[in-house]
């Protein structure tokens, strides 16, 4: 479950136009990251997923391969290890959360049984120990960085407590015990300069305070009203997401009486009011999890987890276009197709790409090029194209003219061809499908998948 700093709150600037509806659950597929189907040599649990600016990923996860906690990147091509080996901690590490600083720095906090909690920071090349945050036995933990550079670590010691380390040691933030409990507590750093506390403790509850402030303020409860009433056991985790504008969204299980089912939630500055329909899976679900595009588009996933569903245990993805009530399941049914899908997390890439990670037997990471969900009518935009396939040139029929032109890889990588007012040039791509999206004169887009031959 990902602790996302402000270089990785889970939105990515997206010029992606999404005309979400019936076709969503047909169009696209869910494609490994990676040569292989498994990130992990083995099972794992505690993941924490982020993608950056300059197309990377990072994974950190308890690696049962090793019993400790390991951190991966993934550059384009395959996963390796940061610091060149699985298991950077000293001891078994559950609870473990992974922020990254807009230098590149990657922090992994995890707990260290009667130590506390333990946290470390890989820059140039190598692991160094930073002081424990906590120095007592801690589960619940989360992570985040301002824009500054500061890090940020809340720990469930005290009925919850946050920190900030400062020229080399950890001072209190805010009063301890603010929200009276930590579980599954998610925080994330916005560019207002405020932290961004989430945790369920009687109530599903979101509080916020300045980056500067000293352990004589208090946390503001946002909305001073619970913002929710979640379910709280069989690993029904919550997520936590700020937009571009700082506005904070909220992934959760609905309590029992309302069926244990997904909802997301927002806080539009005076009320916490539902994204979409309410408990809006089709039915019992857990491993909640939550992203925010750069155009508004809303993703949340979570596991079904009802016997008497024939998809237990399988995990779904959801998309939720601005302005839109109903929630539309992205690639297909369900992801997952092993056995219990667990600790969902979800990105999204600065290829515009929907990054899902999760434990299934092993950790997988999954990548939907969210192109393929781009349809536009070929009516409205005044435009035919042919011929498709196409060897050489893709041509251009209708009133409008092309003005600007990409080519875009099933997998998200954009290639910029030639192109003139009636032409596009393709010569020199590879065999195989593409998403061919357009400029048109008149102001519209226009988008198609392409075949070369």
């Amino acid at each position: 479950m990902a602790n996302k700093s402000l270089f990785l709150k889970k939105t990515i600037a997206s010029t992606c136009f999404l005309m979400l509806g019936f076709q969503l659950n047909a169009q696209g597929q869910w494609d490994n990251v990676g040569t292989s189907a498994n990130v992990s040599a083995a099972g794992g649990s505690w993941l924490n997923l982020a993608t950056t600016s300059s197309g990377n990923y990072y994974i950190s996860y308890y690696d049962t391969s090793v019993t400790k906690g390991s951190v991966q990147q993934f550059e384009g091509q395959s996963w390796s290890y940061l610091g060149g080996s699985a298991g950077v901690t000293n001891t078994t590490s559950l609870y473990g959360c992974m922020a990254i600083d807009n230098a590149g720095n990657i922090y992994y906090s995890n707990q260290a049984g009667a130590g506390g909690m333990e946290i470390r920071r890989f820059s140039n090349g190598a692991w160094s120990m930073l002081p424990n945050a906590a120095t007592s036995q801690i589960n619940y933990q989360a992570l985040a960085v301002s824009a500054t550079g500061d890090l940020f670590a809340h720990h469930s010691l005290g009925s919850g407590t946050v920190k900030r380390y400062k020229n080399g040691a950890w001072e209190q933030v805010g009063n301890t015990g603010f929200a009276g409990g930590s579980t599954y507590v998610k925080m994330a750093v916005g560019t207002d300069n405020n932290i961004y506390v989430a945790q369920i403790a009687s109530g599903l509850k979101v509080y916020k305070i300045s980056v500067n402030a000293g352990s004589t303020d208090s946390w503001t409860l946002v909305g001073n009203v619970n913002a929710g009433t979640a379910y709280s056991s069989d690993n029904s985790f919550i997520d936590l997401a700020l937009d571009s504008n700082n506005v904070p969204y909220i992934s959760y299980v609905a309590a029992s009486a309302d069926g244990r089912k997904l909802n997301v939630k927002k806080f539009d500055g005076t009320n916490w009011v539902q994204v979409g329909a309410a408990n809006f899976s089709d039915s019992v679900v857990n491993n909640t999890a939550v992203a925010i595009a750069g155009n508004g588009t809303v993703y949340a996933a979570a596991s079904i987890w009802d016997s008497a569903n024939s998809n237990h245990g399988n995990n779904q993805v959801y998309a939720l276009n601005p302005g839109a009530t109903t929630w539309n399941k992205i690639g297909g049914t369900v992801i997952s197709n092993g056995g219990a899908a667990t600790f969902n997390d979800l990105a999204v890439d600065s290829n515009n790409n929907l990054v899902l990670a999760y434990v299934d037997g092993t950790v997988k990471v999954k990548r939907f090029n969210t192109s393929l969900l781009a349809v536009q009518d070929a009516k409205r935009s005044d435009l035919k194209i042919y011929p498709n396939p196409a060897r050489d040139y893709i041509f251009a029929d209708g009133k409008v003219n092309i003005v600007g032109a990409e080519i875009y890889t099933l997998s998200g990588q954009m290639i910029k061809p030639s192109f003139n007012s009636k032409s596009i040039n393709v010569s020199q791509l590879a065999e195989g499908n593409y998403i061919l999206k357009l400029k048109l004169s008149n102001g519209a887009d226009y988008t198609e998948k392409i075949l070369k031959k």
